[in-house]
C-alpha cells in the first residue's frame, strides 16, 4: 500500500511469453499489492509462465476479445479486488515498471486522479526506436485531439496509464470499443468528466518481441481516434449527445 491506498497493476497480455517475466520482476512489490494478468486467448504459453513466476490473479479469455476487451476485464477485476489505484502496464516490456512508484505517488497524494506515461515528453519515442511514421502520426493525431478536447496533452496514445478508483467508477469504460480505439475513448470520457490528467516522461523500447500494430491497423486506428475526437467535440459543444458520456 501507499498512504493506505491499495495498488493493483494490470497486465493486458497477448502472446507475451517472452517478455512477461522481465516485466514482472521489475514491478515494485514494496508498494504494489495485486498483479492481475488477463490473457486474451494467446497462442503461446503466456498463462503457464505467468503461473510459474507467481502471478496470483490470472484471467484467460477463451476467445480473443481484443485490446479494449482485455482492458475491461483488467479494470473490472482490479475494482473487484478493492484497488484504490490501478496501473495499466503492458507485459511486453515496452514500458518500464520502474515508474510505477512515481505514478502511484501522484494519485495517492491526491495531486491528479490520472497519470499517463508519455513517450513524447523529452526524446523517448524516437530514441527508443519508434518508427518515424508512427511518431509523425502520433504528433498529428495528438494535435487534432487537443483541439477537439481543449486539452494540452503531449500524447493520447501511450499504453502506460494509472487511474484512481474514483475515475474507473465514474466513467462507463465497459461500453467502449473492444479494439485499440478503447484507449482514446477512455481518455475522452475522463476529460469529459472533468478529471485532470498528469503526464510523466517515460522511456520506451521498440524491439521484435514488443507488441505493435501493423500499418493497415494503424490507419484503422487513426480513423477511429479521429472519429472519437469529433464525437467529443460535438458532445462538448452541444451539437450531439453521445452515449459514451452518459
Amino acid at each position: 500500500m501507499l498512504y493506505q491506498k491499495k495498488i493493483a497493476v494490470v497486465l493486458p497480455a497477448y502472446n507475451a511469453a517472452k517478455t512477461i517475466e522481465k516485466t514482472y520482476i521489475e514491478i515494485p512489490f514494496d508498494i504494489v499489492d495485486e498483479v492481475i494478468l488477463v490473457d486474451d486467448c494467446s497462442t503461446d504459453n503466456t498463462v503457464e509462465i505467468a503461473k510459474q513466476i507467481g502471478i496470483k490473479h490470472i484471467i484467460k479469455h477463451e476467445v480473443n476479445k481484443g485490446y479494449g476487451g482485455n482492458q475491461k476485464s483488467c479494470y473490472n477485476k482490479a475494482l473487484e479486488l478493492g484497488a484504490d489505484i490501478v496501473i495499466m502496464l503492458h507485459p511486453d516490456y515496452q514500458y518500464t515498471p520502474k515508474l510505477i512508484p512515481v505514478m502511484s505517488h501522484i494519485i495517492a497524494c491526491d495531486l491528479y486522479p490520472v497519470v499517463l506515461g508519455s513517450r513524447i515528453l523529452g526524446n523517448g519515442a524516437l530514441k527508443g526506436g519508434m518508427p518515424v511514421y508512427k511518431y509523425i502520426a502520433n504528433r498529428l493525431l495528438t494535435f487534432f485531439q487537443n483541439l477537439c478536447s481543449g486539452q494540452k496533452l503531449s500524447e493520447y496514445h501511450t499504453g502506460y496509464r494509472a487511474f484512481s478508483k474514483e475515475v474507473l467508477e465514474k466513467i462507463n469504460y465497459n461500453m467502449n470499443s473492444d479494439n485499440f480505439v478503447f484507449d482514446n475513448q477512455m481518455l475522452s470520457q475522463i476529460i469529459m468528466a472533468d478529471f485532470e490528467i498528469a503526464e510523466v516522461t517515460t522511456p520506451t523500447k521498440y524491439f521484435k518481441e514488443a507488441s505493435s500494430i501493423n500499418f493497415k491497423r494503424s490507419v484503422y486506428y487513426g480513423l477511429g481516434v479521429s472519429g472519437t475526437s469529433l464525437i467529443h467535440l460535438f458532445h462538448r459543444t452541444g451539437i450531439i449527445k453521445s452515449k459514451l458520456y452518459i
